[in-house]
């Protein structure tokens, strides 16, 4: 799997059987589904996720897939759509099937299915699969990672992705224009997981929620698990663990970032900015 740059392609070996049951089964649905459907097919609204969003087509063709695949493996899963499935097991699946939905629906190239292992409740293992590509990043328990971050400790000069600013939410605004101001360049791929990843990667120095409490464990747990082991850290903007919880409508506004003093001055920068706008 490993090319030498920390990602590599398809499915690692080393992967948790349910693990790389998961991302095979999502590869292939997600190859599926574009080649079978239109865009207006995949991005309809078919139902709402277990976290109360609305549910695309993309959505519910992959994560049935998966949930197909995983019936020979009888761990407990967390999902984006179908939410806490407890099978009794002392390891957790914490899953997106699609993350970048919207993207995946419209044709741009930019979407992952991401997953890490919990196990007695605590993050072990991760996998991140770049679903247009192949391309994977993986890290996982008793295998030292050929992830590494950028290194870079400080916001000045930083490449940071973020999710899009919202300007009918003017403290989150002004938190977000508050980083691009000190940041040297600002990137919105619109996939938390994508993003995550390329911090391990050590392609971008830190990926960002402008304090919108956007984030689901779902698209923060993979990052906790990869960014740490490439030398990163994972934070809340608000101070709130990033931990297995199975309730999906609890919300956090991540971030994920090269070093532990980046992530702790760009939470300090984003909740200082929002709370003098609030």
């Amino acid at each position: 799997m490993t090319s030498g740059r920390g990602w590599g392609v398809g499915v690692p070996v080393q992967a948790h059987p349910a693990l790389a049951a998961a991302a095979s089964a999502a590869l292939e649905a997600h190859a599926v589904a574009t080649a079978e459907h239109d865009r207006a097919t995949l991005a309809a609204i078919v139902a709402e996720g277990a976290d109360g969003t609305p549910t695309m087509r993309i959505d519910v063709l992959v994560e049935n897939a998966i949930l197909g695949a995983l019936a020979r493996h009888p761990v407990n899963v967390l999902s984006e759509e179908t939410g806490w499935v407890d099978n009794g097991s002392a390891v957790t699946l914490v899953m997106d099937p699609v993350d970048g939905s919207a993207n995946a629906a419209a044709g741009v190239p930019l979407s992952a299915f991401s997953a890490a292992v919990a196990v007695d409740g605590e993050f072990t293992e991760a996998l991140t699969v770049w679903l247009e590509t192949g391309r994977s990043w993986w890290a996982g328990p008793g295998v030292a990672s050929t992830l590494r971050t950028t290194g870079r400790r400080e916001l000045a000069g930083a490449a940071v992705s973020l999710l899009r600013p919202h300007p009918a939410n003017p403290p989150a605004a002004a938190a977000w224009w508050e980083v691009a101001r000190r940041a040297a360049r600002i990137r919105i791929l619109s996939t938390s997981c994508l993003e995550g990843a390329l911090v391990a990667q050590g392609a971008t120095d830190a990926f960002a929620d402008a304090a919108t409490d956007t984030h689901r464990l779902v698209d923060l747990a993979a990052s906790v698990v990869l960014a740490e082991a490439a030398g990163g850290a994972v934070r809340d903007v608000f101070g709130r663990a990033v931990e297995l919880d199975t309730d999906l409508t609890k919300r956090w506004s991540g971030v994920v970032a090269a070093t532990p003093d980046l992530a702790d001055e760009l939470a300090e920068v984003l909740r200082d900015a929002y709370r003098a706008a609030s």
